[in-house]
């Protein structure tokens, strides 16, 4: 053998060997790892091909007293697409069938995203954006035009799911029904978010092919447990009346802000709660929660509280003399004036509230306490004036009743705070007080929530009862005397213009200068009372700040919209008288009744007219005559799709357009 084989068959042998060490080493390490680090790399491995995906609860809804839908949670879909896997024959024969559909649906020029897509397939574009915000009857006729419906890896379709929070009677009362989300946790939405949101399940899924994971198990890790349902007080035809009559009355005025609150005496339960500001177009809608968290000088409603304090403490009584001279009356070198230039001369106490004097008020009271301000401050705390009202609501405004010793008391503030001045409430503390004096003197807790519902079960649910404040604010007669006195306010005060010979209200006008930073003087006009006074059922205050045209006082800006309220509730809820049967054969009457009812008849077989209807009252009239019904927006009905004098078919969908 020669010396060069010999080098080469040497070579061969020291490689082999080496080959052979290698393999050893790499098999000692396997059975290493697998007997030490094995379940290590088991665990690394599952981590990478398995994952805990979330499933998410339900939340619950938040409902009506009557169990109309406030707020709910549904599906909205954004589509994208995936250009790239779409085979070209394909994507040339069916995209302009495709962008024909898109146009018709998403209301853009099929060029529009003929072009778009065309573009996004030059580019590669594996993410494409078509649309977002999509219900699901939308994505499901989507889902099933050309080319989409080949799917996710053949047509390219994209479908990404979402759950939102809907609110189906839109921005009606949106600031108490609230959210809870990036923009905090205001209303209804947010005190109750824990019991809303439910508890989050878990499942186990492992990976597979093009980035996908499959369940592992037939059964969820941890099973997910639905959101409570929320039942609120909110009656949606008296939301109605109260939004509408507010809105009305800010665009006549042409008014910055404002709110009603209508509450149930008895209760407290909030009936209805409106609360609107403008925008720089003039438009307005729900932004803030004013009733809940403004607090801000209340004026002359505040004169009723005044009164009270002086009748339980003997000072006064509502047949005291005040001499409210010419309308002025000067103290401490500041003039305090009457709204009537002229004054009233020598009055009554109980009419100096009637007529709302600032000069009799602020005499009774400063004459009254001057040499023992704090005897007054006792009294009004007595009542919780100075307290909050602990609402689950979150951002209630903070009560203020100044007292002797602050640094904003001083010779002045006795009297001023008499008429309102220097003291400051949220409206529906103001409304608060005034309920309780139509309670006979109980002072409830206002109440947004009946109960929390866990589906059916009973066994989880938690049903809110009425909580007293204070189980007596005053005496029995004390409370009769502020009733009447604020019956008169209506029947011959500073209210005479909403009087009604139909229905009885008792109520206090307010009208109050105020100032917002760098902002010029502007007036607040208010009225706050409660119907009917024999019996009281409902309290309701109605709050306007800087109106701008036309008038700011009281009973001009404020009062109508309270009687706006009073009469509709008063019409929807008529007292009902019966009397014993009596059967008196009427023939006649019989034969024209059977008349005109063939005739009216015959008149429902047509659309009837129903623009210019309140929403409410439209859907009611349709639905009675065998129609099915859908709306958008609030208010009064401005388009109807189909036309008077159209025949009826029985079960056809009507759509109306609300203001």
């Amino acid at each position: 053998m020669s010396i060069e084989r010999q080098n080469i068959v040497r070579n061969a042998g020291f490689i082999l060997a080496l080959l052979l060490v290698f393999m050893i080493g790499v098999a000692a390490r396997v059975i290493l790892i697998q007997v030490k680090d094995g379940e290590k790399y088991k665990d690394l491995s599952n981590q990478i091909t398995e994952k805990v995906d979330t499933i998410y609860a339900n939340k619950g809804n938040v409902y009506a007293a009557d169990g109309s839908l406030l707020a709910t949670s549904m599906f909205r879909y954004e589509i994208r697409m995936d250009v790239v896997t779409i085979d070209n024959k394909i994507l040339q024969k069916e995209l302009p069938a495709l962008t024909k559909k898109l146009s018709i649906l998403l209301d853009k020029k099929s060029a529009y995203y003929e072009k778009r897509i065309r573009d996004a397939k030059l580019h590669k574009n594996r993410y494409l954006f078509i649309a977002k915000n999509l219900n699901y009857p939308e994505y499901s006729k989507i889902r099933s035009f050309p080319i989409f419906n080949l799917g996710a890896n053949k047509g390219g379709f994209i479908a990404i799911q979402k759950t939102v929070r809907e609110h189906p009677l839109g921005k009606v009362a949106a600031r108490t029904i609230g959210y809870a989300d990036y923009r905090g946790r205001p209303g209804i939405e947010g005190a109750f978010a824990n019991e809303l949101k439910g508890k989050n399940g878990q499942r186990l899924k492992q990976k597979i092919a093009k980035g996908q994971w499959k369940p592992i198990n037939d059964d969820n890790e941890v099973e997910p447990k639905d959101g409570k349902d929320i039942i609120t007080t909110l009656d949606i035809n008296m939301q109605d009346i109260a939004h509408q009559a507010l809105l009305e009355q800010l665009e006549k005025f042409e008014a910055d802000h404002g709110s009603v609150v209508l509450m149930e005496v008895k209760t407290g339960e909030i009936k209805a709660i409106a609360n609107l500001g403008r925008t720089s177009k003039g438009e307005y809608y729900e932004d803030r929660n004013y009733a809940v968290y403004e607090s801000h000088e209340p004026g002359s409603t505040f004169k009723l509280m005044s009164m009270i304090v002086a009748l339980e403490d003997k000072v006064i009584d509502t047949a005291t003399v005040v001499d409210t001279e010419h309308g002025e009356w000067t103290l401490y070198g500041r003039k305090i004036k009457d709204s009537n230039h002229k004054g009233y001369g020598e009055i009554s106490s109980a009419r100096a509230l009637e007529v709302s004097s600032n000069v009799g008020i602020s005499k009774l009271i400063y004459n009254g306490y001057k040499d023992n301000p704090k005897k007054f401050i006792k009294g009004l705390r007595k009542m919780n004036l100075d307290q909050p009202l602990g609402l689950p609501i979150k951002g209630e405004g903070i009560p203020i009743i100044p007292q002797p010793g602050d640094d904003s008391w001083s010779g002045l503030s006795l009297a001023w705070m008499s008429y309102g001045y220097g003291v400051h409430l949220t409206p529906l503390q103001t409304l608060t007080f005034y309920n309780a004096v139509a309670n006979d003197g109980k002072m409830v807790k206002p109440k947004f929530v009946k109960e929390i519902r866990y589906q059916n079960n009973t066994k989880w649910n938690k049903v809110f009862d009425t909580e007293i404040i204070n189980s007596q604010i005053c005496s029995k007669s004390t409370v009769k005397k502020a009733k009447e006195m604020l019956r008169n306010v209506v029947k011959r005060g500073t209210a005479s213009n909403i009087y009604s010979d139909s229905y009885s209200i008792a109520g206090k006008t307010g009208t109050c200068q105020a100032q917002y930073w760098t902002d010029s003087l502007y007036y607040i006009a208010s009225f706050t009372g409660f119907f009917p006074v024999e019996k009281p059922e409902y309290s309701c205050i109605v709050v306007i700040h800087k109106p701008t045209k036309m008038g700011y006082y009281g009973n001009i800006v404020a009062a109508p919209v309270f009687k706006k309220i009073a009469e509709k509730i008063y019409t929807a809820t008529p007292e009902i008288y019966t009397v014993d049967r009596i059967e008196v054969p009427y023939t006649s009457l019989e034969n024209s009744f059977n008349k005109y009812n063939i005739q009216a008849q015959k008149s429902y077989q047509t659309m009837p007219n129903v623009k210019g209807m309140s929403g409410m009252d439209a859907i009611s009239l349709l639905e009675n005559l065998g129609l099915s019904v859908q709306f958008s927006g609030t208010g009064a009905v401005k388009n109807q799709s189909v036309a008077k004098g159209k025949r009826i078919q029985k079960g056809k969908t009507v759509f109306l357009t609300l203001t």
